[in-house]
């Protein structure tokens, strides 16, 4: 199993964009299971802290993360759905994950 973490060096040449591998491995149903559904919690947790503080703050529910936090939801079971198919089967998973960040001008 692998999971890189990669840092950014800030210098004057730095790029406007940037792909960070996130995963990178061949694992078990367990591990991929794990790993995946980490990930998607993770994010949907963000978007539900997102949204309770709006709502503590501003007395209104944040729209985008309720929209985000149902679109998360939505691939996770489908993640969920793929292993069920495969599940029995002496196959490994093979995961790849790229994180594409880029830069807007505001």
């Amino acid at each position: 199993m692998q999971l890189f973490i990669s840092k950014i060096k800030t210098t004057k040449t730095m790029k406007q964009s940037e792909n960070l591998r996130l995963i990178e491995g061949t694992f078990t149903y367990e591990e991929a299971n794990e790993i995946i559904k980490n990930i998607f919690n993770a994010k949907i947790q963000f978007h539900e802290l997102k949204n309770f503080s709006s709502k503590e703050r501003l007395g209104k529910e944040d729209e985008l993360a309720k929209k985000k936090i149902n679109q998360l939801k939505i691939e996770l079971e489908k993640f969920k759905n793929m292993l069920k198919v495969k599940e029995n089967s002496q196959n490994k998973v093979v995961v790849s994950s790229t994180i594409n960040i880029s830069f807007e001008n505001q």
